[in-house]
């Protein structure tokens, strides 16, 4: 079983218990949405695609929040979708797809966003790369900061490692080659920081906002500062 298929099982073994499992005083993730949506308002957004959309809470939110709003998402797991379903959303706004190559066209959406998907990829800036395709306005990612993780000496570390160009040698050697783990509460995870998409995002957008959404406040900085991030980028380079 390769890791795709480890990582839909999990979903699919945990459907019932997912909201439970990954919602449940998740207060990054509300920090997040608030945040997007004063984006919504502010630049007068008309559409968002929601990538990894789960049993579909970004897309419950979005249209409770914004009842002119055009929401879809996308996700994988046939089971997830279903419990989606099963709280209102229809076919058409909840569809399934790969988040490697999305079936919509360029500039399709105002805004892509993604909320803790993108630790789960194996490539995770190829996924940037299509959520900027896709996205004609603005991108938000909202996820993990591995270098905000731990005490302030492995934070330190973990930056000097990333700094240097050797993150991925050293994730090698702390997974034993695999380059991912496994644990009961996330499934299949790899170790990423928001920061390692940044290059991706500056070649396609012009303007990058980061905020931190836990922990924040340090002199450290945000990349250290915080285990969350999220980043909206605006103003799209031209083709």
């Amino acid at each position: 079983m390769n890791e795709i298929e480890i990582q839909r099982q999990y979903y699919t073994q945990t459907a019932e218990q997912y909201d439970k499992m990954h919602l449940t005083d998740d207060w990054e993730h509300s920090l997040a949405l608030h945040l997007l949506a004063a984006y919504i308002e502010l630049y007068q957004i008309r559409s968002v695609l929601d990538v990894g959309s789960g049993t579909g809470r970004t897309l419950l939110w979005l249209k409770q929040r914004f009842p002119e709003l055009v929401v879809k998402g996308i996700e994988p797991v046939a089971a997830l979708r279903q419990k989606g379903y099963e709280k209102g959303l229809t076919l058409e706004e909840l569809v399934d797809g790969d988040a490697y190559q999305m079936p919509f066209g360029n500039n399709s959406f105002d805004l892509v966003c993604e909320f803790a998907v993108l630790h789960h990829v194996r490539h995770p800036n190829q996924v940037v790369q299509e959520m900027s395709r896709i996205a004609s306005r603005m991108v938000c990612i909202s996820d993990c900061n591995f270098m905000g993780q731990g005490v302030l000496s492995i934070r330190l570390l973990k930056w000097l490692i990333f700094s240097l160009g050797l993150w991925s040698v050293a994730d090698r050697i702390k997974t034993r080659g695999k380059g991912y783990t496994i644990s009961e509460g996330d499934g299949l995870a790899y170790s990423y920081s928001i920061c390692q998409s940044l290059p991706p995002l500056r070649q396609c957008w012009k303007n990058l906002r980061l905020t931190t959404l836990n922990n924040g406040g340090s002199q450290l900085g945000q990349s250290l500062s915080a285990s969350q991030l999220l980043v909206i980028a605006q103003g799209k380079r031209s083709e």
